[in-house]
């Protein structure tokens, strides 16, 4: 099985020209992914798009037939001519798709720092094993009180699902439920989680990312350590001339659920593609 992640900036490249054909010939070239999980897809906000709003879940669905599009806006506003931009994360499978959940995350109040509304997409897919969840989200960057509450909901949501995964085996639970709003389908404790977490290796962020989640909830595990163990992570942003940020670091991660790490074949960075201001991860299980 494999997975992209990638912050696509809307289709702005390090050049700053904004298209999002190079963004689709940049998946392409990179080969065949069961699920791609893009961050900053726009749908409006013309300001960004050279004047011109552009449906971005709607041209990125269309280049990949085949795939079913799931998409989570994290920012919902008005566009000053009657219709709303969107701003989110964008899930394409060619896997079957079960339930999907849509989690905002938090973002309480510090003065004098700027962000916006963050979101994690879940989508339940038929992997090759068995189903998994594969989490698609995007942390603030501007304030490290945010990321760090962000995170602790992360783990909320794993532990959740472990937990409901448990209750559901003891009860034999088996998604065979009616068709109803109530229905009980599989929410599996196996799960990846990507995207960028606008955090560096060896941050606070990402020691709580990795820590223990309680006391019968095992952390989450990055793909990259699970790999590689101590060599350093390929940079993620700060290549290709893109006038942000000064210098090369990573910031995007693949992180699994305990029971996945032995399932983790090679985690990879290409880092040739300008056609972002971040580089696209990839991930193969088994």
């Amino acid at each position: 099985m494999k997975l992209l992640s990638w912050n696509i900036q809307w289709g702005r490249g390090a050049d700053g020209e904004t298209t999002l054909q190079r963004t689709v010939s940049a998946i392409h070239t990179l080969g065949d992914f069961d699920v791609i999980c893009l961050q900053e897809v726009a749908v409006g906000f013309a300001g960004l798009q050279g004047g011109s709003p552009v449906d971005g879940v709607a041209v990125l669905a269309a280049a990949f037939p085949g795939y079913s599009a799931h998409f989570a806006e994290a920012v919902d506003m008005p566009d000053g001519r009657g219709g709303r931009s969107l701003f989110g994360n964008l899930t394409l499978s060619r896997l079957p798709v079960g339930q999907v959940f849509r989690h905002s995350l938090p973002r309480p109040p510090e003065e004098g720092v700027p962000s916006m509304p963050r979101v994690c997409l879940e989508v339940i897919v038929d992997g090759p094993k068995g189903p998994l969840r594969v989490m698609n989200t995007h942390l603030e960057y501007y304030s490290r009180i945010q990321r760090m509450t962000q995170i602790a909901a992360l783990h909320t949501l794993q532990c959740d699902a472990v937990r409901l995964a448990a209750m559901q085996t003891a009860t034999g639970a088996d998604g065979t439920a009616p068709d109803s709003p109530f229905a009980a389908l599989p929410r599996p404790a196996s799960a990846i989680i990507c995207g960028d977490f606008n955090c560096e290796p060896g941050s606070p962020e990402y020691y709580r990312m990795t820590a223990p989640i309680s006391a019968d909830v095992s952390g989450w595990e990055d793909a990259w350590r699970a790999c590689y163990g101590d060599i350093p992570h390929l940079s993620t942003v700060g290549l290709n001339g893109a006038e942000w940020p000064d210098r090369a670091y990573c910031c995007d991660y693949f992180f699994v659920s305990a029971d996945l790490v032995d399932r983790v074949e090679a985690v990879a960075v290409d880092q040739n593609t300008a056609a972002s201001d971040h580089q696209p991860i990839i991930l193969t299980v088994g």
